[in-house]
């Protein structure tokens, strides 16, 4: 009997701490207003709704933290059920409560707050003006401004653009100076990918297809497309993931089609290649790629069609070939500077020259990528197209290349920046993303956004508007050229090309102020040809080799 009541009153004293402990204070709460409420409603006749509601919460309550305690999963909901809940649910929220709440207006990422509001009105025609003046720390390092002239110019043409191609009998084409970035049909909805496309077509500039294909939804409205192959060569492929001639030949003859872009490389995610699950291969998205549902799509991180920098430009001439002549080029970020001076003296060994390059900086977007390729991989854009435009300068190119630039570029102020550095015209992603409504929610990856941009959700998707989105996309394109060009008047200038790096000054220190042209200056032309040695790219210069994509020993 005493051995009985020993275990009786140990199995109290246990119960006694286990109701009494902190950490399981919502599962005994719970379970006291469930037991309290069922007791209720059995002694109560015609028992009030609010009780019954209680008894069902509670009862909710007390399953969920029996599951909880039973689960091998997660430490945490074992020790502490139901509560944790509320930790996983906060952080999931975290980003929204700091962009909403915490974050001023000048300092959030990858985004401010100020920058997204700009792009939020220009789309809507609404009043994108502010009162005041600057939030910014104007005595801050790295500080940034335009110089002015004190006789401003006439406000030029909005609408400027820039001609690529051309040579050699090939087609040309008129390329606004603000364009619509690669993002696929496949990371972007249907939807979201109609909506740009008949903006585009709108306002008249161009719009990428990205790398996954040049799609139904491309199409149905005839905006200006410039078609991204990567190394899935999606819609112009072989069963075996090959590039496919024959199917590129036919697809690319469409007038649509104004330009073929190859991708080497991406900004956010330089060297790494993709894979779209089985379960998210749609019979579009199929149908579009040239790829069988039920199987993983892959996106090799390298090229098959080509292993050199002469077959890269060998490729290139092939794909203006097939093409009938339309402007062809590619895209990468720059990494090892030997291997894009090996592609430089390709040019000159072959006499193939692409008819541009973009150049995506490593702070450009993407739907999903690691961390440690986001954050430490690839070079930022300013450098990178330096780096490109002196080079092409260094071999005397210049004039036969035009360049564009990609890599966080939303407002007019990003553009002239970028036009100093030595791009033609300037390519946006996010920035047309917020146009669509994008809300920098950052769940691009889990095919839940909210805006029905990102995802294949078609319940999300509903929310996007075509038509309507349509037009902002055209008001954001206009207002952000209609910027520039005021930009252009007021340093006294009659077009935005005649922005040179020393129009753009930097606060380094307190007491120091340098232009772009003595952070990043110009390489003489033809100095690579002529005495690489005596350039910042001696080394890179002696180690490239145009037929490896490996330095020389």
């Amino acid at each position: 009997m005493n051995v009985v009541q020993s275990t009786a009153g140990a199995a109290l004293r246990r119960a006694i701490e286990f109701i009494r402990t902190p950490r399981f204070l919502p599962l005994t709460a719970s379970a006291a207003v469930a037991l309290t409420c069922g007791l209720a409603l059995l002694l109560v006749q015609g028992a009030h709704p609010l009780l019954v509601a209680c008894f069902l919460l509670s009862l909710a309550l007390v399953v969920v933290g029996v599951n909880d305690m039973l689960q091998t999963t997660h430490s945490i909901l074992r020790n502490y059920p139901i509560a944790a809940h509320l930790r996983f649910m906060f952080e999931d929220i975290r980003p929204a409560i700091r962009q909403y709440f915490f974050e001023d207006d000048k300092s959030g990422t990858p985004f401010s707050r100020d920058k997204r509001a700009i792009v939020y009105q220009r789309p809507k025609s609404a009043l994108d003006k502010r009162p005041f003046g600057t939030s910014y720390d104007v005595y801050a390092e790295g500080f940034e401004w335009i110089t002015h002239s004190m006789m401003p110019a006439a406000v030029p043409v909005a609408d400027v653009r820039t001609q690529v191609g051309g040579f050699d009998g090939c087609q040309a084409y008129a390329m606004s100076l603000f364009s619509i970035s690669a993002m696929s049909f496949g990371a972007l909805s249907a939807n979201a990918i109609r909506a740009l496309n008949k903006g585009a077509r709108i306002g008249g500039f161009a719009h990428d297809t990205g790398e996954g294909g040049f799609s139904s939804h491309h199409a149905e409205f005839g905006g200006d497309i410039i078609w991204e192959l990567g190394s899935g060569y999606f819609g112009a492929r072989n069963a075996d993931g090959t590039f496919s001639a024959e199917r590129f030949a036919g697809a690319a003859v469409n007038e649509q089609i104004k330009m073929i872009e190859v991708k080497l490389s991406q900004g956010a995610k330089p060297g790494h290649g993709g894979v779209l699950p089985a379960s998210k291969v749609s019979a579009e998205i199929a149908a579009t790629r040239g790829v069988p549902m039920g199987v993983d799509c892959v996106s090799p991180a390298g090229h098959s069609a080509f292993s050199t920098p002469v077959g890269l430009l060998k490729f290139v001439a092939t794909l203006r070939n097939l093409s009938g002549g339309k402007p062809t080029g590619f895209k990468l970020c720059v990494g090892h500077e030997w291997e894009f001076l090996a592609i430089c003296k390709a040019m000159r060994e072959t006499g193939i020259y692409p008819d541009f390059i973009v150049v995506d900086g490593k702070e450009g977007g993407t739907g999903a990528a690691p961390m440690e390729f986001i954050d430490h991989l690839g070079k930022p854009l300013r450098e990178g197209l330096t780096f490109v435009n002196n080079a092409l300068i260094g071999i005397d190119a210049r004039h036969r290349v035009k360049l564009g630039a990609s890599g966080k570029i939303a407002t007019a102020f990003d553009m002239v920046r970028a036009i100093t550095l030595g791009a033609d015209w300037c390519n946006s992603a996010r920035g047309f993303m917020f146009a669509l409504g994008c809300i920098q929610s950052q769940s691009c990856h889990t095919d839940r956004c909210p805006t029905g941009v990102a995802t294949q959700d078609p319940a999300r998707q509903r929310g996007l508007v075509v038509h309507d989105k349509a037009e902002r996309v055209a008001h954001y394109h206009k207002a952000t050229l209609e910027s520039l060009a005021e930009l252009t008047a007021a340093a006294g200038l009659t077009h935005p090309a005649q922005f040179t790096r020393r129009h753009i000054q930097r606060r380094v220190s307190q007491r120091e102020i340098a232009s772009f042209a003595d952070i990043y200056p110009v390489l003489e032309a033809g100095a690579l040809l002529t005495h690489p040695e005596e350039t910042p790219y001696a080394r890179a210069w002696a180690v490239a080799d145009p037929h490896s994509f490996l330095p020389r020993d």
